[in-house]
């Protein structure tokens, strides 16, 4: 039986690599893929219709560029490996989402790759690689 894995995917060098790390743990297993791509969003401000209407416009407009310009030639780069891929394009956090995808998805991994920062404001904000790996609700393999 396969499983599913999510890739949580910026289209950063980062991300790439988790994405091929995915790949060869899927061609391993027998694995299918997810890539997941969130765009950071807030829902705490406060806008007036028109501004709202703006705003889904332009959230419209982000969805369609990363669907084309970040998903589909990863989804390529998947099934040219073999591999059964979907995609997912969420907004919100980015790992409270990524954990909402596995657990909606019902994953059992969850695939990052780390940036390598490990800065002043990483500590104090933390990081997505960071959260994950204590909230998540599969096992999450953080990939150099």
């Amino acid at each position: 039986m396969s499983r599913k894995i999510v890739v949580g995917f910026d289209g950063s060098d980062a991300s790439i690599r988790a994405l091929d790390f995915a790949i060869s743990r899927a061609q391993a297993q027998g694995d299918n893929i997810l890539i997941a791509h969130v765009l950071e969003w807030s829902p705490y401000s406060f806008l007036t219709p028109s501004e709202v209407e703006e705003r889904h416009r332009r959230r419209k407009e982000e969805l369609q560029r990363a669907e084309a310009a970040i998903l589909t030639p990863m989804v390529k780069r998947v099934e040219d490996a073999g591999i059964p891929c979907a995609t997912t394009l969420r907004y919100g956090h980015i790992a409270e989402t990524l954990c909402r995808i596995a657990k909606d998805e019902g994953a059992a991994m969850i695939f990052i790759g780390r940036m390598g920062d490990s800065g002043f404001a990483s500590r104090i904000f933390g990081s997505v690689a960071a959260t994950l790996a204590q909230v998540a609700p599969v096992p999450v393999v953080i990939v150099p």
